[in-house]
């Protein structure tokens, strides 16, 4: 999550896009396409952020719904698994119930889609994980218990 406003502007969203290349650099993370609508919002401007670390800006087609089924299917994990249980206070606590979710997300919870073996986005694909029931269970809870996190006890 890179950034909470009440009124996004272009200018607004190019420093998140700065901000977004800055760090996708220092932790040495690349990628080479960055799907967006057409948002007014997202200006010239903004796509020369990503050019500029060579990344290719590719629109979405106009008035088609079905381009952004991965946003808003991640946009509903977040609710239902999240926002939709906690009453949000403020700016600030928003950004902290996000960040924690994204960290819980990418890193503690399991995916269940085929292909995928019940890993984290973040986890290691060169670890094979363990066939084996291990005999501890490490369970670590976020949000106030709202998130459960279960590994291996070393």
């Amino acid at each position: 999550v890179l950034g909470v406003t009440d009124h996004p502007t272009g200018a607004w969203v190019t420093q998140l896009a700065r901000n977004l290349a800055a760090d996708l650099e220092s932790a040495g993370h690349r990628f080479t396409h960055l799907i967006r609508d057409r948002d007014a919002k997202f200006t010239v401007a903004f796509d020369a952020v990503f050019a500029s670390i060579g990344v290719d800006v590719v629109l979405t087609a106009p008035q088609a719904p079905r381009m952004n089924a991965i946003a808003e299917r991640w946009i509903s994990s977040v609710r239902s698994e999240c926002t939709d249980w906690i009453v949000i206070t403020g700016r600030r606590h928003l950004r902290d119930v996000l960040d924690a979710y994204v960290e819980h997300y990418n890193a503690g919870r399991s995916h269940q889609a085929r292909g995928v073996g019940l890993r984290a986005p973040d986890d290691d694909p060169n670890v094979v994980p363990l066939p084996t029931t291990p005999n501890r269970i490490k369970h670590r809870q976020r949000l106030g218990g709202l998130l459960n996190e279960y590994q291996p006890a070393a």
